[in-house]
């Protein structure tokens, strides 16, 4: 099978170490986190824990895509967390990427950064309303949303658990992951106001976001609202109404 590596410049010199890792990824490391749809392990490197994520093998039109036609979940993960540091935007530090391919399919891939300690993400603010300053972290990562659009970066994942967040004593700090699905260019009103929908049900918090977002761009309140709180509920039709197709597709084929 054939490998293709990506190490970014400061780790060039311990290429041997995560060489290492990722061809024995299967019996070293430390689960983190939920291992449903792809796998996450941590590793100690010097005094930096590694956080790899392997990516599992696409279906047979993606392996057949991903070797020939689009940029793997890996490289594109691992690209556009170079941009967003380059934009200095708060993403773990990028080390390398891995893949593994056929001659004519695509395989495993992996990609390593640095694993982060936080305090919360984003989810905790929605599943619960009395968080300690809640209004107030609410506020902050909504200017780090329009920081986001500002520099023309559409985070096509904004959901609740890709943004990492750090109390820091009030300055909060925020640090996307899981990156390979985004967009870079000019944003116009509709598309900045549509890419709040994913995080949250809660009414409560569509006011404040929208306050905050009409507050950073000069925009009408009530324009800014109406329109998250719409594409908030949209996106919730959306999302239940695929749940409900999947339920009925399990239940035809046990029949």
């Amino acid at each position: 099978m054939k490998k293709h590596i990506e190490i970014n410049t400061p780790f060039k010199n311990d290429s041997q170490f995560f060489n290492h890792i990722i061809l024995n990824y299967d019996v070293e490391g430390e689960n983190y986190g939920n291992q449903d749809r792809n796998s996450l392990k941590l590793f100690q490197f010097k005094e930096m824990t590694v956080n790899v994520k392997s990516f599992k093998i696409p279906n047979i039109f993606n392996q057949i895509a991903y070797k020939f036609f689009r940029k793997s979940k890996a490289q594109r993960s691992f690209e556009y967390a170079n941009k967003l540091k380059e934009l200095h935007i708060g993403t773990p530090q990028p080390i390398a990427y891995y893949e593994f391919t056929t001659p004519f399919l695509f395989k495993k891939s992996y990609y390593v950064s640095e694993h982060l300690d936080y305090d919360l993400t984003y989810r905790e603010l929605t599943t619960d309303l009395n968080y300690p300053n809640h209004e107030n972290i609410l506020r902050a990562f909504t200017r780090f949303t329009f920081e986001l659009h500002e520099k023309d970066i559409l985070f096509l994942d904004h959901s609740p658990g890709n943004t990492l967040i750090q109390l820091n004593s009030g300055d909060y700090k925020f640090y996307l992951v899981d990156l390979n699905r985004m967009n870079f260019g000019k944003l116009d009103f509709e598309t900045r106001i549509k890419n709040f929908s994913r995080l949250t049900i809660h009414k409560s918090m569509v006011e404040v976001m929208s306050n905050e977002y009409a507050k950073c761009t000069g925009y009408d309140y009530e324009k800014v609202f109406n329109l998250m709180w719409q594409e908030t509920e949209a996106f919730q039709e959306r999302f239940y109404r695929k749940k409900r197709l999947k339920k009925k597709l399990k239940f035809w084929k046990k029949d």
